[in-house]
């Protein structure tokens, strides 16, 4: 097997704690089969929550970005729904400042309304060469009027818009998410502006992804690795399976991965929303939605859908790494991961890098274990050699 050369240490203060150099690095693992290692570009995961600034108890910049690396990803786009919200240049800089201290790419999406309140307008110009696109993910825009002016305005700034479809007029969670992602796949016809639409779950949801794209509308969308891996059958009274929107019914499963497999469905984005123990702790009807996905991600789906041949290994990379950054501009550089894609072991939420730890997934018997990230030259991330 063959390994990149020139491979140098990161720093004397770095972020990321180990590693001396490459060979080193490499040495620590050498007992394990080559055959079984592969390098693998960095993931990007353009659907996170760092919860910095305003709920740093919960997750950090830091401690979220330590957490993407541990997973092999090393781009990763931020959600607003943060205090304050990102909603103007003076908002914004907080989260600019912390990505500073981070060596992997960290790019925070600005809020399309003030507040994320659904009444006015975020500053959206001036914020357009600082964020990666809008959202005001965790709500729905409500007003047509204004979600319309949004896309107007983002299309002639040259951003996505990207979706949280839930629109609370509808007792069904799942009639909330595809009205509302109909009324955006029309706005969006309406303006030409490109549109994401986030963390989909339900058949009816692809359905309409599929027919946009048919009529070859400039519009993406996500799924989330628990909508793929569970449905609610497999739910249990605990806060590590409560998330916004819920877990669906096994037929919506299948839709998922049908249309994950078929590319309607662009690409698998994690939402890892991190919450301290205490908020999920409290059962699946009293504790707080979200879960965290970032550590868990590439194993339970090369698992759960490549050594089952549901997907090839190829689809899976394309889908977590380029596919995403082909959406979002971001580019690929020299950041890669060595993964062992041969070796079972448990995972075990307690010792995520993530503050958070409240994942559906802990306990898994999986196969995909990240070993180390590099981050144009820089060994950022490295697994201890012993699980």
């Amino acid at each position: 097997m063959m390994f990149p050369e020139g491979i140098k240490k990161y720093g004397t203060e770095p972020v990321f704690t180990p590693s001396a150099d490459f060979s080193s690095v490499l040495s620590s693992f050498s007992g394990l089969d080559p055959d079984r290692l592969m390098f693998l570009p960095g993931f990007c995961d353009v659907h996170v929550h760092f919860r910095e600034p305003g709920f740093s108890y919960k997750e950090t910049i830091r401690t979220g970005a330590r957490a993407a690396a541990a997973a092999g990803t090393t781009a990763v786009c931020t959600m607003p729904n943060l205090n304050p919200v990102p909603d103007s240049v003076e908002h914004l800089r907080p989260q600019l400042e912390k990505i500073k201290e981070t060596c992997i790419q960290v790019l925070p999406y600005g809020s399309i309304t003030r507040g994320e309140k659904g009444q006015e307008l975020a500053d959206l110009e001036a914020l357009a060469p600082y964020v990666v696109a809008f959202s005001d993910d965790g709500v729905g825009v409500a007003d047509d009027g204004l979600m319309r002016e949004a896309m107007r305005r983002s299309d002639e700034l040259g951003k996505v818009i990207a979706g949280h479809c839930e629109d609370m007029r509808y007792e069904d969670p799942r009639e909330r998410e595809w009205r509302e992602l109909e009324r955006n796949i029309r706005l969006s016809d309406e303006t030409g502006c490109a549109f994401h639409a986030c963390h989909l779950s339900t058949v009816e949801s692809v359905s309409l992804i599929r027919d946009a794209k048919k009529s070859h509308l400039n519009v993406s969308c996500e799924t989330a690795p628990h909508y793929l891996l569970l449905n609610r059958d497999l739910l249990e009274d605990h806060g590590r399976f409560r998330m916004n929107p819920p877990v669906q019914a096994k037929a919506d499963q299948e839709a998922l991965l049908e249309a994950l497999s078929d590319g309607t469905i662009d690409m698998i984005a994690t939402d890892h929303a991190p919450h301290s123990a205490e908020e999920k702790s409290r059962g699946f009807r009293g504790s707080l939605n979200g879960v965290v996905g970032l550590e868990s991600a590439f194993p339970t789906l090369y698992t759960g859908l490549v050594k089952t041949g549901m997907l090839s290994l190829e689809q899976l990379v394309e889908r977590m790494a380029f596919s995403p950054r082909k959406r979002f501009g971001i580019p690929l550089g020299k950041e890669f991961a060595l993964w062992d894609l041969g070796t079972e072991y448990v995972l075990d939420a307690s010792r995520f890098q993530s503050l958070g730890h409240s994942c559906p997934f802990d306990g898994w018997k999986v196969l995909g274990r990240c070993l180390m990230t590099v981050m144009e030259g820089f060994v950022v991330f490295t697994a201890d050699p012993v699980l």
